[in-house]
């Protein structure tokens, strides 16, 4: 599976979120950032990337995934 590939996934899963996805070779960083993520806590975070890949990582053609979730709030708070 290639970064596009779940670069769309996510983007139509969360069509509010800027998504950038990098990697290859089944392992992959996911950034995203937007409001969708605003109330939750990491893990619930993580859970709603996860239930959008879930099927890919249980064919094996995701290995792994790291994941910076943010809401734009958080992402300028970081970016000062």
């Amino acid at each position: 599976m290639e970064s596009s590939q779940i670069e769309a996934l996510l983007e139509a899963a969360f069509p509010d979120c800027t998504i950038a996805v990098e990697g290859g070779d089944g392992k992959f960083m996911v950034s995203a950032v937007g409001d969708v993520f605003d109330g939750l806590n990491a893990v619930k975070r993580q859970q709603a990337v996860y239930g959008v890949l879930n099927e890919h990582i249980r064919s094996g053609a995701i290995h792994a995934v790291t994941m910076r979730l943010s809401t734009p709030a958080e992402q300028a708070t970081s970016a000062s």
